[in-house]
């Protein structure tokens, strides 16, 4: 028999057996913002590799990502699961543009982690040295202009703000005389906390701000309260694994990220100090308090009525 007479009867065989319904059996996949990039990702990575979901009766093998914002919400709309992680503010965005979604966990529960570092031997060593200075955020309306804004407002100092385009932007910028302080957070700062100095960390400035939430559509919800039980158990497993075992979460979470160990494990380890990932209980106050930090770019307009959006339920 020919090569491709061989496959037409494996073909054949398949379907008659009902194996060709390859896309019926396929296993779901989770989205969540900045995998692979950031540490929001950690529970899931952990909850893949020690079989969670298997135990709660999933088949979740993979994760869905973007670098974050409206795309990876959008990504939950048209996933086959349509579940996922996403920023806080990407949530409320599709809340406002009339999407009939729900707020089921909350996932990183702060933005504490995020800091502004100069390089070792810079004169400038406290917020109030930044004032009259040129200091770089990521992009405009993001997290860390929206940080940047409020601790200068705190402290009632004017800065010359400079957007870097990203994370690693800021820091070349940093390191080229441009700017006398960038933004960085981890991962990122476990690798380069050798080569750079702390001016401030958020975490000693401002209160707890919910950076990120577990999101689904209101016609999942009402027709798979089950499964989406199971998926926030599975990743609170995940959260719980994360903090009593940092090392053999480095070591999952540096093969899926493709990233080094000792890097991921002194992440993982600052994060653990800073209580980051959340087992999924509702912040409302840290949910109120980032919606403020989006008032301030022009996110946001006015209070938001969670009531409308949040479901608590699933976490029972």
């Amino acid at each position: 028999m020919s090569y491709i007479g061989k496959l037409a009867r494996v073909a054949a065989v398949a379907l008659a057996t009902g194996l060709g319904s390859v896309a019926a059996q396929a296993a779901d996949k989770i989205t969540v913002t900045h995998w692979g990039v950031l540490m929001y990702g950690a529970p899931y990575a952990v909850a893949i590799e020690k079989g969670f979901y298997k135990e709660v009766g999933l088949d979740v093998d993979g994760v869905l990502t973007s670098k974050g914002g409206g795309t990876t919400m959008r990504n939950v709309m048209a996933s086959d699961l349509p579940y996922g992680e996403v920023a806080l503010s990407a949530a409320v965005a599709a809340m406002q543009q009339g999407i009939d979604l729900k707020i089921i966990h909350t996932g990183v529960r702060t933005a504490g982690e995020i800091l502004w570092a100069t390089m070792p031997n810079s004169p400038i060593k406290s917020i109030k040295d930044l004032d009259g200075k040129k200091v770089a955020f990521t992009s405009p309306k993001s997290v860390t202009d929206m940080l940047l804004i409020m601790v200068a407002q705190k402290h009632g100092i004017k800065m010359e703000t400079v957007a870097a385009g990203g994370v690693g932007g800021g820091i070349t910028m940093l390191q080229q005389n441009g700017v006398v302080a960038a933004p960085v957070m981890d991962p990122i700062w476990a690798r380069m906390q050798d080569k750079l100095r702390p001016v401030f960390w958020v975490k000693d400035e401002l209160p707890p701000m919910v950076q990120s939430v577990g999101v689904t559509t209101a016609e999942y919800a009402k027709a798979n309260p089950e499964k989406l039980r199971k998926l926030i158990q599975a990743r609170r497993k995940g959260v719980e694994f994360v903090y009593a075992n940092p090392e053999e979460t480095a070591t999952i979470v540096a093969r899926m990220y493709e990233m080094d160990r000792e890097i991921a494990l002194k992440a993982i380890n600052n994060l653990r100090e800073l209580k980051y990932w959340s087992a999924g209980e509702m912040e409302p106050e840290g949910m109120d308090n980032m919606v403020k930090g989006l008032e301030i770019v022009g996110e946001v307009s006015g209070k938001v009525d969670w009531s409308k959006t949040v479901d608590a339920s699933f976490l029972k």
